[in-house]
């Protein structure tokens, strides 16, 4: 049989094209159809930061030797990844032009320097004398000057001058728009109460070209909108001077003069200084170059302002407690009798982070150990943790230093903790530590008493209100074992670790071992199958794309195995037309970010379930730490067993995941069922039950 597979980057480019038919769902409400174009634009920037920069660097090497990795040779991928690019840009640029439309139908209007009233202009004027100048400074360009920094995240206005009297010169200027200080959006004074004028920050700017410019006298201006995407990868030296932290602190200020992978420009900038930019950056044909409106670095547009009419979250969708906290019980108390499982946005966090807080007070609670990989800006979690050093507890955090784009933020989370005292460990060389884990130690009545979590998501309050994750609470003496096995290999990294991991018997761990159980499961239901019996296998994943067990799940689907996906994101699974049994596969993009990984055996009726940190990547299996939790309790299993189920049902935001990466919705016959309102349905119902 001849196997086939979905390069993973065009896998990913359909899966973002998936967030941008939000975008154009009229049924979706304006302001979050404005926030999923946002999201659309930060996915893109960081695909080319990330994956287009790979496939570059790639192609300095013989492309036969690494095409397998990629599915494809890299030469061929780029040049299919900036057709389907172009096509997205031209698709967003005609649905944010009719979502402007539809704006207007609320009063809500996007002013330009062009068309301002009288008391407008006087605002714009002060409001860039008083707010924005002291963050405006111009550059020069020309010829015979070099091209200066430019910041890979920041948005430029290039500028084009010229006097009345000069027929045929220009000059050229460059001015970074200082949204990181001052915001993007600006709220205009109208004359209608009910109209809203929203003006974006590099048309205030325009408007006051000739006040900036003034000391030169020009009197023509014409400014248009460009930004430039670098490659991302964080190089790290093997100087054994330097200890890890400072060696990401190197990586990430050399990471700042990554090479361009993308220029993105109004399709309308002046001619001449178009053609001065892309040969001051270096850029050619290869390169993503690529022609846009005039908005730029729209990712700033998750964050609209909030001129709308109100549109009220229903009451169905507003976070609630989980049911084993609704006595006014101390979490710690609950979870020392039964496990909870919870299922976050739909349950409240607050259980997550009272839990640190009770073993902060707690005086018979002597050690907390934790990992962390993205945490929110001001943690609450990260304050539980401090409180409980200043209170005598030994605390242990794992900060993953490499978490992409929040190394710096990691680094800053470092230099808080130590000083009170709390231990930070930074991982095994060359390995991520991506597990979600916690264990919290107390001695009472002469015993060692031990309970914490997993989770498929970072411990992160902000994001627990839009990710969807779960999060199991238990005090499970095997799990917290295996546990404290994983911290004891992280506080002393030997190269020898992996004998420590193997003895790990009820969590499944990376590297190594979480993928040969997976294999082990898989080759039983396709004995079952082969026997003529019932087999069936369920896997909920961010991305699959890992080789290895996309042929062991063609081998399972060959034999008869019932292979049902649920997948965000990357998709690599082609289904061959030898499977006896078709892999059936959707991809769910809905309000909520779908981010929990699930896997479920049937395993002859005895059905086990796993919930897991790692994707089907062979990143996440072969070189990162990374956990998966059995769920034992057999209320918890079934209540998970249901929300896969209603998510399989999906009929309203579900797409088919196919060959032809078409996303196409899943159409029949049955009753409407949207499973993130009919999850919340399912949970809140539970709250009720007596």
């Amino acid at each position: 049989m001849s196997l086939h597979f979905n390069p993973r980057d065009i896998t990913w480019l359909a899966f973002n094209e998936r967030v941008l038919q939000e975008a154009m769902d009229e049924k979706v409400p304006l302001h979050l159809r404005i926030r999923f174009l946002g999201i659309f634009s930060n996915n893109l920037d960081e695909f080319f930061r990330v994956r287009v920069a790979g496939l570059k660097r790639a192609m300095d090497f013989k492309e036969k030797v690494i095409a397998e990795s990629f599915y494809q040779p890299p030469s061929k991928i780029l040049q299919r990844i900036n057709e389907i690019v172009i096509r997205h840009q031209q698709n967003f640029d005609k649905t944010w032009k009719k979502i402007q439309n539809e704006m207007s139908d609320h009063k809500v209007f996007i002013k330009t320097s062009k068309n301002l009233t009288t008391k407008q202009k006087e605002f714009v004027r002060k409001y860039f004398d008083e707010i924005v100048e002291s963050n405006v400074i111009p550059i020069l360009l020309h010829e015979n000057t070099s091209m200066p920094y430019l910041r890979d995240k920041s948005l430029y206005l290039g500028v084009a001058m010229r006097k009345k009297d000069w027929q045929y010169q220009s000059n050229y200027a460059i001015i970074e728009i200082p949204s990181r200080f001052v915001g993007r959006f600006v709220l205009l004074p109208t004359e209608d109460p009910e109209e809203k004028n929203v003006m974006l920050l590099e048309d205030v700017i325009t408007f006051n070209l000739p006040h900036i410019f003034s000391y030169f006298g020009y009197d023509e201006f014409a400014a248009n909108a460009f930004k430039v995407t670098k490659d991302a990868e964080l190089d790290l030296d093997n100087d054994i001077r330097t200890n890890f932290a400072e060696k990401i602190e190197k990586g990430l200020k050399n990471r700042r003069k990554g090479k361009p992978t993308r220029f993105v420009f109004d399709k309308d900038m002046d001619k001449a200084l178009l053609e001065l930019l892309i040969r001051k950056l270096n850029l050619t044909k290869k390169d993503s170059i690529i022609p846009g409106g005039k908005i730029h670095n729209f990712k700033h547009f998750m964050d609209f302002p909030d001129v709308f009419e109100k549109y009220e979250r229903p009451v169905e969708r507003t976070s609630f407690t989980h049911q084993a906290f609704e006595h006014g019980e101390r979490v710690t108390d609950v979870i020392l009798k039964n496990d909870v499982l919870l299922t976050f946005p739909y349950h409240k966090y607050n259980p997550v982070i009272d839990l640190l807080r009770e073993a902060a007070m707690d005086p018979d609670v002597k050690s907390i150990q934790i990992t962390a990989y993205r945490l929110a800006s001001s943690s609450k979690i990260i304050n539980a943790l401090i409180y409980a050093a200043r209170n005598g507890k030994e605390v242990t955090v794992m900060l993953e230093l490499q978490a992409r784009f929040d190394e710096e933020s990691n680094l800053n989370w470092k230099e808080m903790l130590e000083p009170e005292g709390i231990t930070v460990l930074v991982g095994i060389p060359d390995k991520k530590v991506h597990a979600k884990l916690c264990v919290i130690k107390k001695r009472a009545h002469n015993k060692t008493i031990q309970y914490g979590f997993v989770s498929t998501g970072n411990f992160n309050e902000k994001t627990a209100r839009i990710y969807g994750d779960h999060l199991l609470m238990t005090a499970d003496r095997h799990i917290m074992a295996d546990i404290n096995k994983i911290f004891n290999v992280l506080k002393k990294p030997k190269e020898d670790y992996l004998p420590i991991l193997k003895t790990c018997k009820n969590l499944l761990v990376c590297p190594q071992f979480m993928r040969e159980k997976i294999v082990h499961h898989i080759d039983k239901e396709i004995e079952e199958a082969k026997a003529g019996k019932k087999a069936e296998i369920i896997i909920k994943a961010n991305s699959v794309s890992d080789r290895a067990l996309i042929i062991k799940l063609y081998e399972a689907a060959n034999a008869g195995v019932s292979v049902r996906m649920i997948v965000r994101g990357i998709y690599c699974v082609v289904n061959q037309k030898e499977f006896k049994e078709k892999i059936k596969a959707i991809s769910i993009v809905d309000e909520y970010l779908e981010h929990a990984r699930v896997m479920y055996f049937y395993n002859k009726g005895a059905e086990d379930m796993y919930i897991s940190s790692a994707d089907w990547m062979t990143r996440n299996l072969d070189y990162r730490i990374e956990a998966a939790a059995k769920i034992t309790d057999k209320n918890l299993k079934k209540e998970l067993k249901d929300i896969i189920d209603i998510q399989l049902r999906d009929n309203v935001k579900a797409r088919i995941l196919d060959k032809k990466l078409s996303n196409e919705y899943i159409k029949n016959d049955k009753d409407d069922c949207r499973s993130q309102i009919e999850t919340y349905k399912y949970l809140k119902a539970k709250t009720n039950v007596k």
